[in-house]
């Protein structure tokens, strides 16, 4: 079989298996439920700390350690002080994104490069890291190592 066919069969797979629905009963009435199974159910997910975009000030403190194939949720949030965007296309290529909440609406993007805030709000990123390697999110046109967050995923 072709590599290119092999890699296409898993990707589909992955998809698959990360998007199936199972039945799960409630505690509290016994009717059924609908969530996600496996990886993507609320209990593999892992909450990122909050990355805050504001006029003059750093994005995060730290850097971000990710483990490939772990699931996550990042907050975004932006107080409205100035129209800011991040950017990162190597890290959006470097995972799969589940969906994106902005005012508790979900979006299923099939890819994304960048995000702006052009008022106060917060966005949260729900993903699974894909592939190793150091990436970052920066506000663009920024010099300021401040203004850039530093995502590791092994």
């Amino acid at each position: 079989m072709k590599f290119r066919k092999l890699v296409n069969i898993s990707a589909i797979l992955l998809a698959a298996s990360l998007t199936s629905a199972t039945t799960i009963a409630d505690d509290h009435d016994g009717k059924p439920k609908y969530g996600f199974a496996g990886l993507l159910s609320k209990k593999n997910r892992t909450e990122l700390p909050k990355l805050f975009l504001a006029s003059g000030k750093d994005l995060s403190t730290s850097p971000i350690e990710l483990k490939s194939g772990g699931y996550y949720v990042l907050p975004i949030e932006s107080d409205g002080s100035q129209e800011l965007a991040l950017d990162g296309p190597g890290f959006f290529r470097a995972i799969w994104v589940n969906e994106v909440v902005i005012n508790d609406l979900e979006i299923r993007p099939f890819g994304m490069e960048s995000m702006e805030f052009d008022d106060e709000g917060v966005i949260e990123l729900k993903f699974v890291a894909i592939k190793p390697g150091s990436y970052h999110l920066k506000v663009p046109g920024s010099t300021s190592e401040g203004r850039r967050v530093s995502i590791t995923i092994k």
